[in-house]
């Protein structure tokens, strides 16, 4: 199994940067797919970006594309979330989560973190 620890969250103006790291204990990392998610007050958990196990493909939410990039360092058991111009609505709880395919739904992701607060002022 792989088992997510989130960190790198925080408060930022709008208009700032952040970079959320993800490290994923285990043996097996690079047999995972992993992802970031973000849940808001009162929201759905939402899909963000994930990648694949190589690390050679991506896929974004339209609200993220272009501010923010996914990474993952196969050999240290990680996985980046660089955030770049960062608006007040991307105010949420990040999560970070392996699972066996890259997909932009909640369910199919088999491990998750318990996440990290990235709050942005206006």
């Amino acid at each position: 199994q792989v088992q997510p620890v989130e960190s790198g969250g925080g408060l930022v103006q709008a208009g700032g940067s952040l970079r959320l790291s993800c490290a994923a204990s285990g043996l097996s990392f690079s047999r995972y797919a992993m992802g970031w998610f973000r849940q808001a007050p009162g929201m759905e958990r939402e899909f963000v970006a994930t990648i694949s196990r190589s690390g050679d493909s991506t896929y974004y939410a339209d609200s993220v594309k272009g501010r923010f990039t996914i990474s993952r360092d196969n050999p240290k058991n990680m996985v980046y979330l660089q955030m770049k111009s960062l608006k007040p609505e991307d105010t949420a709880v990040y999560y970070c989560a392996s699972g066996p395919v890259m997909h932009s739904s909640v369910r199919p992701w088999r491990y998750w973190g318990q996440g990290t607060q990235v709050t942005v002022s206006s």
